[in-house]
């Protein structure tokens, strides 16, 4: 099964940030919060599925669920 580059890419807190347009900071708290689920590098930083992170804002945009 060959895997799309794209469903392997890590966003940072920033990155997700831009795209639901809030603070980065937001962006820790709705992963503390288990919104939104994180990957921690070797050096302790947050890293988020790009996928999993399009598919939230996707909810959001429909209104199923408000971050």
């Amino acid at each position: 099964m060959e895997r799309n580059p794209d469903q392997d890419a890590l966003l940072t807190p920033s990155e997700v940030a831009a795209m639901f347009r809030v603070n980065p900071k937001t962006v820790t708290r709705w992963a503390r919060a288990g919104k939104i689920s994180a990957i921690r590098t070797l050096g302790g930083h947050r890293r988020f599925r790009a996928v999993e992170i399009k598919k939230f804002l996707e909810q959001v945009e429909e209104g199923v669920e408000t971050p």
